[in-house]
């Protein structure tokens, strides 16, 4: 985990082939917060890529770098005070030439807050 302390792993199901699901709570008292922003937490879109990324690497059981995004639409902001919990929906595909693809959408409640896929390359 890049930041300490961000975010737990609440459940982890692989519902279908390659789609699984993760319920995570965030950590509303975490340092980032304080500076993303005073008064007004709201969760860093970079954060969200990270924690995507290191989810796809606990399932892969692989480091991976990320090549591309594409299709990164953030629509709705995540307050880890009002909605720390969150759902994750992640469909992987691996290819031949270790590539793995994901396709992602965040909910909080029945709220879309991100939708984006990336592709990255196992290291």
């Amino acid at each position: 985990m890049l930041l300490k302390n961000f975010y737990t792993i609440v459940s982890k199901d692989e519902v279908s082939d390659g789609n699984f699901t993760v319920n995570l709570s965030v950590n509303p008292a975490h340092e980032v917060f304080k500076g993303h922003f005073p008064g007004n937490p709201v969760m860093p879109g970079v954060c969200m890529m990270q924690i995507i990324k290191e989810l796809v690497e606990e399932i892969t059981g692989s480091a991976l770098f990320m090549q591309s995004l594409s299709n990164v639409k953030f629509m709705a902001l995540i307050n880890p005070e009002a909605t720390p919990d969150l759902r994750l929906e992640l469909n992987l595909s691996q290819t031949e030439d270790n590539l793995v693809k994901v396709k992602n959408t965040t909910y909080f409640n029945d709220t879309v807050a991100l939708k984006l896929a990336s592709t990255y390359k196992k290291v």
